[in-house]
């Protein structure tokens, strides 16, 4: 694979690498070793690591972009919003770290950012000004970016301690003197019902400001 290794052949393996590894896993020697070349011979496509995760994110985003050109105008502002973030977690999960990648990243293809557009024009439409849509719009990319960040670190795997979230361990840590902390603890659920209800709570006070 020395010779006509494609920029598309380098993120596919690295996407590879970081779900079987993850992202600390992931650096240009060890995407090097996997493809069977020598380090250097991945600059001439990516010049550093940072490179490479903007490549990863792009090309991961082509794929969230057509899932989100596919969700109908709804009636109302919500579910379309609704819709966008739930796209978004969706495809983030479908990778190891799969959120990780998005944080600090810059879209290599103009056509991932143009697709912001009919979003922009949705909310617009729907009363919002062109500050407040982009806000919303970012807002609620950094919550499921934020949240599923959470999740995945959260969710067991073959080298997570049993006990490393543990709220009858949590309790003793903390001892005497946070009864509310404790029992926030307890109220905690995680998945689907958690991200729909702090979405809803976002969304309210974006609603609100509409007013």
């Amino acid at each position: 694979m020395t010779k006509g290794i494609t920029r598309e052949q380098i993120v596919t393996t690295a996407l590879d690498l970081l779900n079987e590894q993850g992202m600390d896993a992931l650096t240009v020697r060890a995407l090097a070793s996997r493809l069977d070349v020598k380090a250097p011979a991945l600059y001439w496509h990516v010049r550093n690591k940072q490179e490479l995760l903007d490549e990863m994110a792009t090309f991961v985003m082509r794929r969230v972009t057509e899932a989100l050109a596919a969700i109908p105008r709804g009636g109302d502002w919500r579910d379309d919003v609704f819709a966008y973030a739930r796209v978004l977690r969706s495809e983030y999960l479908m990778h190891r770290d799969g959120a990780r990648i998005f944080s600090g990243t810059r879209f290599a293809d103009p056509e991932v950012v143009k697709a912001k557009e009919s979003w922009l024009e949705r909310l617009t439409a729907a009363g919002f000004s062109l500050p407040e849509a982009d806000d919303t719009l970012d807002l609620v990319t950094a919550f499921v970016v934020g949240f599923v960040i959470e999740e995945q670190e959260r969710s067991p795997s073959a080298d997570t301690d049993p006990a490393r979230y543990s709220l009858t361990g949590r309790d003793a840590w903390l001892g005497e003197g946070a009864e509310l902390v404790k029992a926030a603890g307890h109220l905690r659920d995680d998945g689907d019902p958690r991200f729909e209800r702090q979405l809803g709570i976002l969304l309210d006070g974006l609603a609100h400001r509409l007013h």
